[in-house]
Parts: C-alpha cells; structure tokens; sequence
C-alpha cells in the first residue's frame, strides 16, 4: 500500500489549488499554493471574453486542481477544456468546509471560492477528479432526464385536464379511466362539452368509439349510457363555455408534448443501440427501451469508477441505506438505526426503483424477494428499494464482466451459495 505521507507530499508539490464558486451571470476564483497562501483572487463574467481571460491568469500555473460545488454544467464544462483538473464537492461537503472558515454563518462568493481552494488543498489526495466522458453517454443520460421531466410535466397537465374537467364535464371522467391515452385527449377535442355531446347523437358517438377502437362488449354500451345523461349532471352553460378553453388548451400541450416525447425516443433509442453495453443492459428483465437506457446512462462506462466492489454504485444509486453506528448499543447482538440515503443520484434512484417494479412480473425471485419483505410490514417503495439494492450486486458485476444478464446462470448461483430466497419458495426463476 502507499503511505499516505507519500502521497500528501506528492499532492502537495502542485503549483496551486484553486477553488471556483459558480453563478448564473459570474464566477469567483481563488487559487490558493501548498502553504495556503492566496496566489490569485479574481472574478470572471460568465461569457467567451470572461473564460478567455480566467485562460490567461491560470496560464502560469498549468493544469491544477480546481474545487467546484457541481459536477455538470458550462463552467465544468470550461474548467475541463482550459485542462484544469476538476474534483467536484457534494454540497453538504461544502457547506461544512464553508463553515470551517466561517463560523460565524457569514457567506459571500469569494469565501465559497477560498474555502473550496484550500479544501482542495488538504483533503482533494483523497477526492476523484471528473474524468472525460464519452460524449454518446453525456448525451444519452441528458435526453433522458430531459424525457423524465417532460414526462412529469405531461403528469401534471394531465392533472390540470382532469380536474377543469371535474367542475364543468364529469360524464368525460367517468367514460375514461385512463387520461394519458390519446383517445381521451381526442373525445374532448370532439365533444369539448356537455352540450356538443348531446347534439352529436348517438351515431356519432358509435362512430368515435369505433374509429378509435374504443368499443368494447361491455365498456361500450356503458359510455354510450353515460354519454346519453351527460347533461343532467354538468356545470351552467358560461362555466362549460369557459372551462372548455381551457381543457381544450390543455389538450393542445399535451399533443404537442406527446411528440416531441416520440422524438425524445427515437433518439434516445438511436444512441442507446449504438453503444457497446446495449445488449448488457438490454438483457435486464422488464428494462427494456425505456429504463434500459436511463440505466446505461447513470452508471456509464468507466469500469473504474466504482472499484472492485458493488457497494459505491449502491450508494450513488440510493439503495444502501445510512447506519448509525455511534453511542451504546441497546440490543444484543446490537442492531443499529438506519434511515434512508438522500445523498445520491435521484435520477438512478428513480431509474432504479422503476426497474424493480418491472421485474416482480418477470423473475421469480424478484417477486418472492418483494413478497417477503412486504409480509415484514416494509412499504411498497422499501420492499423495491431492498430488491433494488440486490439487483444493483447483480447489475454490477454483469458491467464489470460485460456479459448479459442470463436467468439460469443466476439461479444456479443462487442454488449454489443456498439462496434463503429460494428456500422461501422451491419454484425456480426461469
């Protein structure tokens, strides 16, 4: 092993360590030598002439460590092309080093920068600076949060529709049950009220129902019943004439939102096909071309990221819950307290937490594991946060051995070291 005095000193013949405190329109910069001592203290504009000049000041001390409090962004993106080697800071991490130097709870955007600088200085021998990253990955993992977000936004428009829908159109509400399918969106763009129903008849409502492929033996005749009474129980005529604008409105985004999240697909399927780990996380059980690719694009590809062990990736994921393990034990053999990590990526966590929900219908061990857990009075969110966390071992040591995910080989294993999840239930994962 390296002794730490070794590689301290080695750390410490850098010519500076610099620290930047990052804003929307300015960024302030402090480097700070290996004594400590402020070399450079300046503030640069967030635009071409104020990083060509943050270029200029940090000519004389080449490529040195730089704290940042993000790990993505323009000025992470500037720091790596001016060749500065960048080691970002979790939040509360700075927050604590901001504190160390100010007490107080004074704070000022020179101060973040000095504190991240010399941060930087004595402890960064032990951070992990950014690496560069494949550019389809960066790609990849942005198309698809930006998906998720409009997916959320689709959510709560939704939502929008169906409560100005409650006050003036109930009858719409009871004849659908699900409002993110286009033919609901469809009927209120052909009948936006209560009254345009009625005046359509019967043989037009037929006629919607089959087009769209809405009839059912029995869901039919029930709609078309309900569409018959749709204005016994409806909001008055300015209230109909009002709130329909604004659902047709509603409609309007919610079909130009559908699109653009086709394009939003197709590309990210384009990229997710294109990368060496395609068909490694394309062999996860119920991933399939939506959480595939947010998986893929989370984890990424530098096998070295995480070590030789599943446990960093399950923290990053969120999985791996915080021990407490401080203070006199009260049970024996001690079992300390333990709550849920927030620390983490939320976008793996979410990724992660939707995978596992796909696989209680597709291993069966999957579904005995949640079962279990759920028989022992843990919610449905930590039952999946439990599997979540044994299919991250799994997922892990398939990425670092890139081979797919293969049932039977699992079930061997599982078989092999005496699964207590088989021992639940003798039936088999196939």
């Amino acid at each position: 092993m390296n002794n730490p005095e070794q590689q301290a000193g080695s750390w410490l013949e850098q010519r500076g360590f610099g620290g930047l405190d990052w804003a929307t329109e300015h960024h302030s910069v402090v480097v700070v030598d290996p004594q400590g001592r402020v070399l450079e203290d300046f503030e640069i504009e967030h635009s071409a002439l104020g990083w060509k000049k943050f270029r200029e000041r940090m000519q004389p001390y080449g490529s040195i460590p730089f704290g940042i409090e993000t790990s993505q962004g323009a000025a992470v993106e500037q720091l790596l092309e001016a060749g500065m080697q960048v080691y970002p800071l979790n939040p509360k991490s700075a927050q604590s080093y901001r504190e160390r130097k100010a007490p107080s709870g004074v704070k000022d955007d020179r101060l973040d920068a000095w504190s991240f600088a010399d941060a930087c200085r004595v402890d960064g021998q032990g951070w992990k600076a950014l690496r560069p990253e494949d550019p389809l990955i960066k790609e990849l993992r942005l198309l698809c949060r930006d998906e998720v977000a409009l997916i959320e936004q689709r959510t709560a428009f939704i939502n929008q529709l169906r409560h100005a829908l409650a006050e003036y159109y109930p009858t719409a509400l009871e004849a659908f049950e699900d409002w993110g399918a286009l033919s609901a969106w469809m009927f209120v763009q052909r009948f936006p009220t209560p009254q345009a129903l009625k005046e359509a008849g019967k043989r037009q409502w037929e006629k919607f129902l089959h087009s769209r492929h809405l009839w059912r033996t029995e869901s039919g005749p029930r709609r078309l019943e309900l569409f018959a009474h749709a204005t016994d129980l409806c909001g008055s005529v300015p209230m109909a004439h009002a709130k329909s604008q604004l659902a047709l409105s509603l409609v309007s985004i919610l079909f130009a939102l559908e699109k653009q999240l086709g394009i939003y697909r197709q590309r990210i399927e384009e990229l997710f096909g294109r990368h060496p780990d395609h068909d490694l996380f394309g062999s996860l059980p119920g991933a399939g071309p939506k959480i595939g690719p947010r998986l893929l694009s989370e984890i990424g590809d530098d096998r070295g990221r995480f070590g030789e062990e599943p446990q960093p990736l399950q923290c990053l994921a969120g999985t791996a819950p915080v021990t407490r393990r401080t203070g006199k034990a009260r049970t024996n053999p001690p079992r300390w307290p333990c709550h849920q990590r927030w620390a983490c990526d939320k976008h793996l966590r979410h990724a992660m937490h939707l995978f596992a929900e796909q696989t209680l219908t597709r291993c069966t061990w999957a579904e005995i594991y949640y079962h279990h857990h759920r028989q022992k009075g843990h919610s449905h969110a930590d039952s999946l946060r439990r599997l979540g966390q044994r299919w991250l071992k799994i997922i892990f040591r398939m990425w670092m051995d890139r081979k797919p995910y293969d049932a039977m080989l699992h079930n061997q294993n599982q078989l092999k070291h005496g699964s207590w999840v088989l021992q639940l239930n003798p039936v088999q994962d196939t």
